[in-house]
């Protein structure tokens, strides 16, 4: 079985990748350029790739492909149907960062509401001394106990998010579709999501129906000056609105991990943010931390083992 991992350095160098436990030949690449994809996958019976795109030219350049292992959860990188057609198995790794990403979440929704980055960078420029007494107030600071915990997605990681809230004293709504009404008790119509938050966290897939579901319509009806926070998909919301939303004070801060384009290039909207003390941006490393990492490599061996003893497991579409 010749097994072919495009794109090894997508995970920590000190994870431990298991070898599987039948006869195989795995060949493992740190990287795969768009022009070095054809040539490595020629012979392959499986291919392991996390961002690597796939698309329906590649899948046709590898005539033995029988598995396509993903290492992520999200899958929009390969072409599914190109797969399906040629009976290709697409497995993904499931429920693995339900801690890692929550508690970055939260990270994120702490450093903004109590304005840590903007009190470190003036404790670095002398602003303590200056004030000469023993604390000073020139930023914002909010308890989470009693706010409003707005989370769009309803799955394993929006679900975590909402226990740490609610842990925290925080009144937690779930949004319901946007443009959709009558979905129950459970969830908070979208528009009204918007207006009662504090915070707003993203936990939903990137779709054609979610991308760029917040821009600047949805920024006017944000009443409470929300922070917004963005630890799911580039493209949920439109990028170029969020500098002009914080310049106009219609949020109160926003905190990303994801961006459309990764790494966003130097003219990104967000890089003009970057020296912002209510913009935080981290480079996806959400789901990093070594506990998850680790749980996602070992999760992606046992699904090509799976797949190897005719017992498929997280098959996408299945």
């Amino acid at each position: 079985m010749n097994i072919v991992f495009l794109d090894r350095e997508t995970l920590s160098p000190q994870t431990v990748l298991r070898e599987p436990s039948f006869t195989h030949q795995l060949h493992l690449h740190g990287r795969t350029s768009p022009a070095e994809v054809h040539g490595r996958i020629a012979d392959a019976d499986i291919i392991v790739v996390n961002k690597v795109r796939l698309d329906q030219a590649a899948i046709a350049a590898a005539p033995r492909l029988r598995m396509v292992a993903v290492a992520a959860t999200g899958t929009d990188n390969v072409d599914i149907a190109a797969c399906r057609e040629r009976g290709i198995v697409v497995s993904n790794i499931r429920n693995y960062a339900v801690n890692t990403v929550p508690e970055h979440t939260f990270a994120l929704i702490f450093a903004l509401r109590r304005s840590i980055c903007a009190y470190r960078d003036a404790v670095r420029t002398g602003r303590w001394q200056a004030s000469g007494q023993f604390c000073f107030f020139d930023h914002p600071i909010k308890d989470m106990a009693g706010s409003t915990l707005g989370i769009i997605g309803d799955g394993v990681l929006g679900q975590a998010v909402a226990d740490l809230g609610r842990a925290l004293g925080m009144r937690v709504i779930f949004a319901g579709f946007k443009g959709h009404s009558g979905q129950g008790m459970l969830y908070t119509p979208f528009e009204k999501t918007l207006a009662e938050a504090d915070i707003l966290t993203l936990h939903c897939p990137l779709t054609p129906e979610t991308r760029n579901m917040i821009g600047a319509p949805e920024f006017a009806l944000m009443k409470r000056r929300p922070l917004l926070i963005n630890t799911a998909r580039g493209g949920l919301v439109d990028e170029a609105a969020v500098g002009p939303a914080l310049e106009a004070g219609q949020i109160g801060g926003a905190g990303f991990d994801v961006v459309s384009v990764e790494p966003p290039p130097a003219d990104h909207p967000f890089m003009r943010l970057a020296d912002r003390p209510d913009f935080i941006l981290t480079p996806h490393v959400a789901w990093a931390s070594d506990e998850a990492v680790q749980g996602l490599a070992d999760q992606l061996i046992y699904n090509i083992e799976a797949f190897v003893r005719g017992e498929p497991r997280n098959v996408v579409g299945a």
